[in-house]
């Protein structure tokens, strides 16, 4: 699986995540090392990086800075899943890396 050039937005989110329905995320990959930078009504600048196996799960870790000034920091577990019209889900399992440490969940789709 390849994302390179996709978009992504959300459409479930957790309640400790900063995720908010206007952000979009626009991936770049080149062979397994994926990329994406985002910004959305709570997130001034957010970028990812990761990898991506065989199998099109995306290991990556994230850094943020939000509306409060505050620097967050996570790490996140992707999973695709292919829709009958041939787009692409991600189930998104993470954890911040500062903060509180907070566990939580996540899906966004292609657009």
């Amino acid at each position: 699986m390849n994302y390179h050039n996709k978009k992504f937005k959300p459409i479930e989110n957790s309640s400790n995540g900063e995720v908010s329905p206007d952000m979009v995320f626009h991936y770049q990959q080149n062979g397994e090392v994926l990329t994406c930078q985002y910004k959305g009504a709570n997130i001034v600048k957010g970028e990812i990086i990761g990898l991506v196996d065989e199998t099109g799960v995306i290991e990556m870790q994230y850094e943020q800075i939000n509306n409060k000034g505050e620097i967050r920091t996570g790490k996140c577990t992707s999973t695709p899943e292919t829709l009958p019209c041939g787009k692409i889900r991600l189930h998104e399992k993470w954890q911040w890396t500062s903060g509180d440490y907070s566990h939580g969940q996540s899906i966004i789709e292609e657009v």
